[in-house]
């Protein structure tokens, strides 16, 4: 049974925004749809060949963070997914399923447009608005 972070992370549709950073601390932040839980521990997404990579390559931390619009701003819900890159898959047979699923839910396009795989290892969980409840401090 998925868990209800899983649950709430893979919901569709939605965007998030990965932040990431290199090794001298440079902060990149994107958006992306494809990040995808499966199970309640990891964390898998395309990228294309782009500085969000190449800062996971330097650095494995990054952030994934989810909100969604309320009638005021403390109606908005969100999450903030902290995540540790595990592997990086640039060739593949992981990269090729990755792809291929892709193409069926995007798209050849965007199927085209995916460099690479990475797997993340969730690795703590905050609320968007951190007030002392929501979510778990860590997973």
């Amino acid at each position: 049974m998925p868990s209800k972070l899983m649950e709430y992370f893979n919901k569709s549709p939605r965007i998030g925004s990965l932040s990431t950073a290199d090794k001298a601390g440079n902060v990149d932040s994107g958006i992306f749809g494809s990040p995808r839980m499966t199970d309640d521990r990891t964390v898998v997404m395309g990228l294309g060949k782009n500085r969000t990579l190449a800062n996971l390559q330097q650095n494995p931390h990054a952030v994934y963070l989810i909100m969604e619009p309320g009638a005021s701003i403390m109606d908005w819900k969100g999450i903030r997914v902290y995540l540790k890159a595990q592997n990086i898959a640039i060739s593949g047979p992981v990269l090729e399923t990755f792809k291929a699923q892709m193409a069926k839910v995007a798209g050849e396009e965007a199927a085209k447009m995916i460099y690479a795989t990475v797997s993340f290892l969730v690795t703590e969980v905050r609320p968007i608005i951190d007030m002392g409840q929501g979510w778990e401090k860590s997973v």
